[in-house]
């Protein structure tokens, strides 16, 4: 049995524990710690929430001034990709989008008019930050931080592929300060600028949790002591 995974989350870490092999062979490319993909130019702007529409125009402005370029945005919810798709659509943007409120069929449609380049501009929800294969993404603006720093490292990954360049624009708020520390981690590790907003958040990295186990979960080595089998007698079958 093989398992392949672009991240190592405590959850996929259990399940390779629990289905592996007790002393199984681990291949690891790069760092076992979170890291993003250095082909990719990383832009952290901490910014108050109610600023992110005006600053979402100015940036298309910028990097999707051709309108013809892919651009994928990211936000976090599916009425907030409604609500951004009709907002830009408002402004004059050719603009799709794809979320868990949309039937299939609309949700393949988008997918390939993005990928055709008809309409190369698209907002998403997590659905499209990993397991699709979209070519030449130049961009990734993320107008709402994920809920994890894995999530924000598998979304930037959608641009820099194939040994191509790309840019990762994100929008950070105080609302997401608790992943401020982790953030941190990865810009540093892919020798990212650090801007002075987010570590006036702190850089302080919040211990993984197991959900079964909490804050006491330890992971078990393949050389400890195995467990001692002690067998009862069964009382109801006794003289």
């Amino acid at each position: 049995m093989v398992m392949f995974s672009a991240t190592w989350p405590l959850p996929v870490h259990q399940l390779s524990q629990e289905f592996m092999d007790p002393n199984p062979v681990k291949v690891v490319v790069g760092s076992e710690d979170l890291a993003a993909n250095h082909d990719v130019m990383q832009i952290v702007e901490v910014l108050d929430d109610r600023a992110r529409d005006d600053r979402l125009v100015a940036l298309l402005q910028k990097y999707h001034s051709s309108q013809s370029n892919r651009v994928l945005v990211f936000v976090l919810y599916k009425m907030e990709a409604s609500r951004v798709e009709k907002m830009l659509q408002g402004r004059g943007w050719k603009v799709v989008s794809i979320h868990g409120d949309k039937a299939q069929h609309d949700r393949t449609k988008a997918l390939a008019l993005f990928k055709k380049g008809s309409c190369p501009l698209m907002i998403a929800t997590d659905v499209a930050a990993r397991g699709l294969d979209i070519p030449d993404v130049e961009v990734v603006i993320n107008y709402s931080f994920p809920l994890t720093t894995e999530d924000y490292v598998h979304r930037i990954g959608r641009t820099g592929r194939a040994g191509k360049k790309g840019v990762a624009h994100t929008f950070f708020t105080k609302e997401n300060k608790g992943l401020a520390g982790e953030l941190v981690n990865v810009l540093k590790e892919a020798g990212q600028i650090v801007p002075e907003a987010l570590l006036k958040f702190g850089t302080h990295v919040k211990k993984k949790e197991s959900k079964l186990y909490g804050a006491h979960f330890r992971e078990i080595s393949a050389d400890a002591p195995k467990a001692t089998k002690i067998t009862f007698n069964n009382s109801d079958e006794e003289d």
